[in-house]
């Protein structure tokens, strides 16, 4: 297809730290893209949301912006998708208004409705055994222990807010919320819902929602959307009035589109059968595509619905990365306390980088612990935090600093170590390897941490994997949106993506690391085994 021939999606990126919206070729070129900041709303007792209308003013800012600037003639941009983050919940009425601020994915306040969801005789790990048994079967998972799943925001909303669940039409996640603005039209997509642990998703080519689990949450079904679609399905045209605000063609069409994980999953290219991805932002991930359905309770892994029609991912999220270094940035070098007289911040990622290049591999063996708010997995464990082990007067900031890119990928490898065992006898079975193979030889990188050749090195040092840094790495759900949209309105095949997203550089692991970090990785699971009930006793 030639420049003049070629189509372009609206791709919209919509984050918890704000809406970044996009023109995006069809082959996944960014040509144009702009932010705007959202604010959280933080309270005592776990409460933490968004407002909705910040979230649909900065979206319309910021396509017109993108669609202003004429980058692209309009009439060639022919479709829409929408990226949010995941596991939100926003109560609306009959005409689509929210009727209070959305309870975002950070928010524990469900955390006592699910232990109440979990009481009975027979537990384990904190789950009800009769029902995590049920739910397992169904929905492969259920809702995590510390209540950040949407199903627990709802119950928050049915017992601290009654008046408002009576008067609430429709719950819906972020992504379909930004979907009804777009178009109208109430649906969820087979991705998104998951986290409500309503539906049966054992074959998925036909996840419908169950009566069973629906009947164990004392939810009913008419308080879900109606629809459940695939993300390539198109939702329906951009409203009429709309289109004109923000200078769209009437026929754009609306495609459904998916979260960010399953997003940045086909954005980070690697759309195959157990290829794996690393994302490196506020938080980390590590997810990847495969054919098959299962579950590992005691590590919080599972297999949910894939943006892909009949696929799942498998994998999870750890909730801090480059959140430690804006931790470190923001409360303890840039601190703006009432001693200290404000100054101006730099960019000091950069800065960290060329400090980290200069200190050895291992960082005089000071260990990190990323844990600043608990961790989700391979262990669900809210108590945890994190810290700097074996700090000595010989060491500076530098050691504390790379001691810092390390830790976080120390972390990863813990999550990794954990997919791969959990995944071995797939990946043996379908492409006849050794028992003794590698699942995943190597891993692609996205994220603002991806961003940092260091970095890169170290996850490639640490995890013993080839790394393969995605150009423009922080584009990632973007791209994945407009491959998305591209795939359902005809464009491009899955088959293709591959093709399309290119790799900036290849990482390969140093031999001359790798005794020096398999000791440290020891001793930095050690230090949860030994820690974790101290942590408990203080932070419970």
């Amino acid at each position: 297809m030639s420049d003049s021939q070629m189509k372009y999606i609206l791709a919209i990126d919509h984050g918890t730290g704000g809406p970044k919206s996009a023109i995006v070729s069809i082959k996944g070129e960014v040509i144009e893209w702009a932010f705007q900041e959202t604010p959280i709303f933080a309270f005592k007792g776990g409460s933490i949301e968004q407002n909705p209308d910040d979230w649909w003013n900065a979206i319309k800012n910021t396509v017109k912006k993108v669609i202003d600037r004429g980058s692209v003639p309009v009439e060639d941009i022919v479709g829409i998708c929408n990226s949010s983050q995941w596991s939100g919940t926003v109560a609306v009425d009959k005409d689509g208004n929210h009727l209070m601020n959305s309870i975002i994915w950070m928010d524990t306040r469900g955390a006592k409705y699910i232990e109440r969801f979990n009481k009975g005789l027979l537990k384990v790990s904190g789950y009800n055994v009769r029902k995590i048994l049920t739910l397992l079967k169904r929905a492969s998972g259920g809702p995590t222990l510390p209540g950040k799943d949407p199903i627990a925001h709802i119950l928050v909303i049915k017992n601290e807010f009654p008046e408002i669940y009576d008067r609430t039409f429709m719950f819906l996640e972020p992504q379909d919320f930004i979907n009804m603005k777009l178009t109208g039209n109430f649906a969820a997509s087979f991705a998104s819902i998951t986290l409500h642990w309503v539906t049966d998703t054992r074959d998925p080519n036909n996840i419908h929602y169950s009566k069973k689990l629906l009947k164990m949450f004392k939810v009913p079904q008419n308080k879900f959307p109606p629809e459940l679609k695939n993300s390539t399905d198109i939702l329906g045209p951009i409203k009429k009035e709309l289109a004109d605000e923000l200078g769209l063609e009437k026929n754009t069409k609306v495609v459904m589109g998916a979260p960010d994980i399953h997003s940045a999953t086909i954005g980070s290219g690697a759309v195959g059968n157990y290829e794996g991805h690393i994302y490196i932002g506020t938080s980390d991930w590590v997810f990847l595509h495969i054919p098959h359905k299962g579950v590992d309770i005691a590590h919080n892994l599972g297999t949910l619905p894939s943006a892909i029609p009949g696929r799942y991912l498998t994998g999870n999220e750890q909730e801090i990365a480059g959140g430690a270094l804006s931790f470190l940035r923001d409360k303890i070098l840039y601190h703006k306390d009432d001693l200290l007289k404000e100054e101006a911040v730099p960019d000091v990622y950069k800065i960290f980088d060329r400090i980290v290049e200069n200190v050895p591999a291992g960082s005089n063996n000071l260990i990190f612990t990323p844990w600043l708010i608990g961790e989700r997995s391979p262990i669900d464990d809210p108590t945890i935090r994190g810290g700097l082990y074996n700090l000595s007067l010989e060491m500076s900031r530098e050691h504390i600093i790379r001691a810092i890119f390390e830790g976080v990928a120390y972390n990863v490898r813990w999550l990794l170590n954990t997919i791969e065992n959990f995944i071995r006898k797939w990946v043996i079975k379908d492409r006849g390897l050794p028992k003794n193979s590698i699942i995943m030889p190597e891993l692609n990188i996205i994220g603002g941490g991806a961003q940092s050749d260091i970095w890169c090195q170290i996850f490639a040092d640490v995890l013993n994997r080839k790394i393969k840094q995605v150009s423009d790495p922080i584009q990632a759900n973007a791209r994945g949106a407009a491959y998305i949209a591209s795939v359902g309105l005809g464009y491009l095949k899955w088959d293709e993506i591959q093709n399309c997203c290119e790799i900036a550089n290849i990482f390969t692991p140093n031999p001359d690391n790798r005794d020096l970090y398999d000791k440290l990785f020891k001793e930095y699971l050690n230090i949860y085994k030994i820690m974790s009930k101290t942590y408990k006793r203080l932070n419970k």
